[in-house]
């Protein structure tokens, strides 16, 4: 009866020293008993990380948890059910402040993370018949409860996740039905913190909470009403275009998708983290205000032959900083890899766009037209993917800049300027351009 039940069993060690996570120790355990599978992880962070080199990649809280799931399959009907223990003493009697009130009247409390706030848990259930596919998921997860970003592949390549953090209750649906080469997929996204941010305009003693100095904040957990719409015509689905290594494995002679998301954020959010120009953290005084956000977006990929390929990105849509300017940017833009036997080319261009580096979206730098090309060769067949390899090659890059650009220059002088005047002529917005050549060896196998 033993083996009939116990039929397989895993048990993984893993210590995490990088990624810009806290140092840690996981251990994952996964057993199948009868027509369930189980897992359970333990992760206990050894320190804090401290330092960081991207805003992007701030660490959380030292923290531990504990996450069980559970999964069996009911015909054409799939069952999943997690839970989760975060938090613990480490977070446990950190005191967070909350607002109460309307703005100009505002009463700030105190409060401290209690054990029930280190709970969560979810359920997915999936149906999977024919042309039809459909899931829907719904979770509740406390203050500091947060279980990392959902990475999981759900039928197509919906863009609309579960954030992963605490402080939140959400509700997730979708289906996709397929006729043919094409498919249809709409999805629809809810979710609200338990705890909403501080206000923008909240008075002294209040502050916005943010990751380094507060047990939680909200961020990407912000209360948000969304929905998306994707179309796919993939001919070959034996390569399929969603897959993780689809670049390099998709063989079809032209394959597309094109979707539109929309997201609606009635409230703001917390302080997000940056850094100064002595790359010290910088903790932002506000946030982007309350807005709707939407983008259209769009991927082509063509494999001619197995020497002539083509890969295409577009989108166009508004976005918000990530720091506390309130401007809102409608930008678009795109970029095309085509490689042609051992000669790969790499262009992009952006318009009204954030730059390349993370303080451009944390300050909300953006430029009115940015344009770059890559041309390469390779000892052998260059490969999709930014890999090891031995080549020769030449890049240029241009940017027009305007006053919302780094070393901008104004195009003429206030009359009442409170600040020196760099001329009393002027100079027009100005440009930067630059070209380099660059040669990889690579000298592993």
């Amino acid at each position: 009866m033993e083996k009939e039940h116990l039929k397989v069993s895993k048990q993984l060690l893993v210590l995490n020293f990088g990624g810009g996570a806290n140092p840690a120790i996981l251990l994952k355990y996964s057993r199948q008993v009868g027509k369930y599978n189980l897992t359970g992880i333990y992760h206990e962070d050894l320190d804090n990380l401290g330092g960081a080199v991207s805003s992007i990649a701030i660490p959380q809280p030292k923290t531990r948890r504990v996450t069980f799931h559970a999964a069996r399959k009911f015909g054409d009907i799939g069952l999943e059910v997690g839970g989760i223990w975060g938090g613990g003493s480490p977070l446990n009697g950190r005191e967070f402040q909350v607002a109460e009130g309307t703005s100009g009247n505002y009463t700030v409390l105190t409060d401290k993370i209690q054990a029930s706030d280190n709970f969560g848990g979810k359920i997915k259930m999936t149906y999977q018949s024919g042309r039809v596919n459909a899931y829907a998921q719904a979770g509740a997860f406390g203050l500091v409860a947060s279980n990392g970003g959902d990475y999981t592949q759900t039928f197509t390549g919906w863009r609309l996740k579960e954030s992963g953090g605490g402080n939140q209750t959400n509700v997730l649906a979708g289906f996709t039905y397929s006729v043919g080469d094409f498919q249809i997929a709409p999805n629809f996204l809810w979710q609200k913190p338990i705890v909403g941010p501080m206000p923008n305009d909240v008075g002294a003693p209040g502050r916005l909470r943010n990751i380094i100095q507060d047990p939680f904040s909200v961020r990407s957990n912000r209360e948000t009403t969304a929905g998306e719409i994707l179309l796919s015509y993939d001919p070959t689905p034996a390569t399929w275009m969603y897959e993780w290594d689809n670049d390099r494995s998709e063989d079809a002679k032209f394959a597309m998708n094109i979707g539109f998301v929309y997201r609606k954020h009635p409230t703001a959010q917390d302080a997000a983290i940056g850094f100064s120009d002595t790359r010290d953290f910088l903790i932002f005084p506000n946030s982007a205000p309350a807005e709707d956000l939407w983008e259209a977006h769009s991927r082509v990929v063509s494999k001619l032959t197995p020497e002539l390929g083509l890969i295409a990105n577009m989108y166009y849509g508004t976005a918000q900083a990530n720091g506390s300017d309130e401007r809102l940017i409608k930008r678009g833009g795109g970029d095309v890899r085509f490689i042609y036997k051992k000669v790969k080319v790499t262009g992009a261009v952006k318009v009204n766009d954030w730059g390349p580096f993370d303080y451009h979206r944390d300050f909300n730098l953006t430029y009115p037209l940015q344009m770059s090309l890559d041309i390469s060769t390779s000892l052998g067949k260059p490969d999709w993917f930014i890999l090891p390899d031995t080549r020769i090659g030449i890049m240029g890059t241009w940017r027009s800049l305007n006053e919302f650009s780094p070393r901008y220059s104004p195009n003429q002088a206030e009359p009442f300027a409170d600040q020196p005047i760099i001329s009393p002529i002027g100079f027009p917005n100005g440009s930067e351009w630059e070209i380099r050549t660059y040669v990889h060896i690579n000298i592993g196998k």
